[in-house]
């Protein structure tokens, strides 16, 4: 490409002057000095994590549980009325507004004239939520919410399906933290 000068008569243009370098050497071209830089740096961390490990920013799981906030997003549950029924009305609010669609709810009629409606079955798929909470701001009864339940690992697929009898009635329910609701 040519350049024009003041005059406009074409000026040539030489590599430097429009910016390019000359070519790399071969030992420049292995990146040899950054690596051992790189290592250099990884070499100080680990001396560094091992001479005085209170420092490092992690934490030993097993033994040391992490205090998670009152908004954390957990493990779901279905509060109950004092009678031992589920407080939900089996409106499907919280299947519409759940993204992952892992929320299925059969509805039945209530024996209680008060309540229109209960679930038949309430399951919600473990594996396929995405634990965003829209579930427990659609629901107008309150009674899904979110627990501080985080250990949720399990051996088969069925262990994640988690129905009524389950989200209701779980021994780890008494010991969990609180967890996700916005109105609390």
């Amino acid at each position: 490409m040519t350049q024009h000068d003041t005059q406009g008569h074409a000026v040539k243009q030489d590599h430097k002057s429009r910016g390019f370098t000359s070519r790399m050497r071969f030992s420049e071209s292995l990146y040899l000095v950054e690596i051992i830089k790189g290592l250099g740096i990884t070499l100080r961390h680990l001396v560094r994590n091992l001479l005085s490990p209170s420092s490092m920013p992690v934490i030993s799981y097993p033994e040391e549980r992490r205090a998670y906030g009152g908004l954390f997003r957990g493990r779901h549950y279905i509060k109950t009325r004092d009678d031992g029924s589920p407080r939900c009305v089996a409106c499907m609010m919280c299947a519409t507004a759940c993204p992952a669609r892992c929320i299925t709810i059969v509805a039945e009629e209530s024996p209680d004239p008060g309540i229109e409606k209960r679930p038949k079955s309430f399951t919600i798929d473990g594996l396929r939520c995405v634990m965003c909470g829209f579930c427990v701001d659609a629901c107008p009864a309150e009674a899904i919410y979110m627990s501080g339940e985080y250990e949720m690992a399990e051996y088969t697929k069925e262990a994640c399906i988690w129905d009524l009898d389950f989200l209701m009635n779980r021994p780890s329910l008494k010991s969990a933290p609180a967890g996700y609701h916005p109105l609390e």
